[in-house]
């Protein structure tokens, strides 16, 4: 066993200083576009930072739209340090990628550049090495409006502003943080991606309602364990294959399992179910694994999902929703206006949810124009894409330039 122990051990590593050499050698052949500084008037004057493995990579993607956007105005650039992340970004980010492996790097790009405005997505500790320099806003987007813990992180008094989706998450920084001015710090964006249309990459049978089933992940501390696909998702998915009247889109946190071996396990059994039942129901049963996020949206009628970013993604569609109770007694869950106003689904009561869903598609609820108005402001088509470009041009030129640039409200 200690031989056959230590030539695992061996091969595992021959095989990572293979990977590493081949990572050189295309970083090599594709040094010009990764390391590329433009000169003169196309110097990057924003970028979107990313310091993080690809398993984040789902905190970046949506911002790609939004950027793009931002991008007609200014030159914008993504800066990543690992060597992964910059193979991977290249392919699939249509922003330039820089790669930075070393402060030095960092630096060497910061002198050649006119940044004015540095956008970060999440708390990777290698933030604090861009932070350092003073010119550029620092600016926090987060990668969603949600309740959770996270979004209260006393870390938010490190970056000049936070782009908040609305007055309830300006209310939260107030409640929360200490010697903090969130109404001087924060400026309220609403939440582009709504503005962004995307492709479905499935049919779906047109004649049945969709529901998106999109549970979190099983967290990383007891305070975030949120996620519901162990106590509430088969059942929830047995109930909807069972009536066979609804499309289902079940669309895990891509960090499932990363902690929980049995959480892991359980989105693999949906996985399975899924796939067998699919082949003989009329109905649409897919397991959405897919990279980009944003076209669930369009194509479900109600959203079942935990307390995450993807409820207040959903609730800004006005479409019903439910949001699981998480059956955790140490999870975080505080008073919130959204989940006092949307229904929430407790575990005993998913073997219910096709009765539940045809219930909320049936039924008016007038409560949630007020609710999404506090969250995330006018979200009527564009306003929120139109508020993003604004407040970070207003970063990089001033309030006077923007206000004479020709920003369209598009629908």
């Amino acid at each position: 066993m200690k031989v056959f122990n230590t030539l695992n051990r061996a091969a595992n590593y021959a095989g990572q200083r293979l990977a590493a050499r081949q990572q050189r050698q295309f970083i090599t052949r594709h040094a010009t576009e990764l390391f590329h500084t433009p000169v003169g008037d196309a110097r990057y004057k924003v970028a979107l930072y990313f310091a993080d493995e690809m398993v984040n990579a789902y905190q970046i993607r949506q911002w790609y739209e939004p950027m793009k956007r931002l991008a007609e105005f200014l030159p914008v650039v993504v800066i990543t340090r690992g060597p992964d992340s910059a193979l991977a970004l290249r392919e699939e980010c249509p922003l330039p990628v820089h790669y930075a492996p070393t402060i030095e790097d960092v630096e060497r790009l910061v002198d050649s550049q006119d940044l004015r405005l540095v956008f970060y997505v999440n708390q990777n500790i290698r933030n604090f090495q861009m932070m350092r320099f003073n010119q550029p806003n620092h600016v926090f987007i987060s990668h969603g409006e949600s309740e959770k813990a996270y979004m209260w992180s006393n870390q938010l008094k490190a970056y000049d502003y936070v782009f908040s989706a609305g007055q309830a998450a300006r209310d939260r920084l107030e409640l929360h943080l200490r010697n903090y001015d969130a109404q001087e710090r924060t400026r309220l964006i609403g939440r582009p991606q709504i503005d962004v249309s995307y492709l479905a990459p499935y049919s779906l049978n047109p004649s049945l309602p969709t529901v998106l089933y999109a549970p979190t992940w099983e967290g990383d501390r007891p305070s975030m364990n949120y996620g519901s696909v162990v106590s509430h998702g088969e059942q929830l998915v047995d109930a909807l294959i069972k009536d066979g009247g609804f499309n289902l889109i079940f669309r895990p946190h891509p960090r499932s399992g990363m902690n929980s071996a049995a959480y892991g396990q359980m989105v693999e059994k949906i996985r399975h179910k899924l796939a067998a039942a699919n082949a003989t129901s009329s109905a649409r049963l897919l397991f959405d694994d897919t990279a980009h996020w944003g076209w669930q949206w369009a194509e479900s009628d109600l959203c079942i999902t935990d307390i995450s970013a993807v409820a207040y993604d959903f609730l800004a569609t006005g479409k019903p929703m439910f949001v699981t109770k998480p059956v955790s007694k140490e999870a975080t869950v505080t008073d919130s206006p959204a989940l006092a106003k949307v229904p929430s689904l407790s575990a005993d009561a998913s073997h219910d949810a096709a009765s539940l869903i045809r219930a909320a598609l049936a039924e008016e609820n007038a409560s949630f124009r007020e609710v999404v108005d506090y969250y995330f402001g006018d979200v009527t088509a564009g306003a929120s894409m139109h508020r993003f470009i604004t407040e970070s041009l207003k970063l990089v030129v001033g309030e006077v330039q923007t206000q004479q640039l020709p920003i369209k409200k598009a629908a």
